[in-house]
């Protein structure tokens, strides 16, 4: 059925099947720290023509990084390559190089780490948000610290209240509803990390801490009404804040290093994009 449809129809369709590529936005160009944009999950196709300047460390945890590093398997830093959801295929292939401890962590592992039960590292595990089944199975385990920042972990730790840990819950994005039913136990530093805690930031501003709040991506349109409290290399790293570095350009010069870990320093690269989505009609639709 496809066969039939207008060629540029099917590069189209193929255009929202394929991968976007991206290229550095104008306003960048010569400013980026390559050691941090090593990290930045559009950058790979940057980073492919410039494999010196590199960071191998942080490129180890990029998420779109996989197919540059199964190119370069000996630069690859396995300790945090551990902790990259979307290695779990590379992972399994060299477990003999896993840092289990991270790997518990790791969203992305717990099939893996099912099959290799006796190398879990449960303090670790306890901060999963996918592993509350194997948590449940070993409470004895649990390390309380790490649980009260697990997102899915809300049930359990409602049934054990005594063991929270009130200045990690204070993180949880899910944890709206305990913060404000026992607000006395709020830790307000670590509460403006939460992106869901806006509502209640907002109702007691003096309990702000602007520099960690610079970052939440939650907190735009509070940050943008209190400009003068914002700390701008955290905002860089805010991936909400493209609009309030383009009305402060000057901004960009002085905090550009810390922008380069920002996604938003990147563009769809129209032309490359069009080219792979023909590439694909071709192979896969016509």
């Amino acid at each position: 059925m496809l066969k039939k449809l207008p060629h540029t129809l099917l590069i189209e369709i193929a255009s929202f099947l394929v991968e976007p590529s991206y290229r550095l936005c104008d306003w960048m160009e010569g400013r980026v720290d390559w050691r941090i944009l090593s990290r930045n999950p559009r950058a790979i196709e940057l980073l492919k023509t410039n494999l010196k300047d590199v960071c191998w460390y942080y490129l180890s945890w990029n998420l779109s990084a996989i197919p540059l590093l199964e190119q370069n398997p000996h630069k690859i830093w396995w300790e945090a390559l551990s902790e990259n959801r979307n290695a779990i295929s590379l992972l399994e292939k060299n477990l003999d190089k896993v840092t289990w401890r991270f790997l518990s962590e790791n969203p992305g592992a717990v099939p893996l780490l099912e099959k290799n039960m006796h190398m879990i590292q449960w303090d670790y595990l306890s901060a999963n948000p996918n592993a509350i089944p194997l948590i449940e199975q070993r409470m004895d385990s649990v390390n309380w610290y790490a649980l009260s920042a697990n997102p899915n972990a809300i049930p359990l730790l409602e049934k054990n209240m005594n063991r929270i840990q009130w200045f990690r819950l204070s993180q949880n994005s899910n944890a709206i509803h305990l913060l404000e039913k026992y607000p006395h136990k709020i830790d307000w530093a670590f509460l403006c990390e939460n992106p869901n805690a806006v509502p209640l930031l907002e109702k007691n501003l003096n309990k702000v801490h602007w520099d960690i709040l610079s970052k939440n991506p939650g907190a735009i349109p509070l940050l943008e009404k209190n400009l003068d409290k914002v700390n701008w290399d955290m905002l860089a790293m805010n991936e909400n804040a493209y609009h309030l570095f383009m009305s402060h350009p000057e901004k960009i010069v002085q905090h550009a290093g810390y922008l380069s870990f920002n996604p938003f320093i990147f563009e769809v690269d129209t032309m490359k994009t069009y080219h792979k989505a023909a590439q694909f009609a071709s192979q896969f639709l016509l």
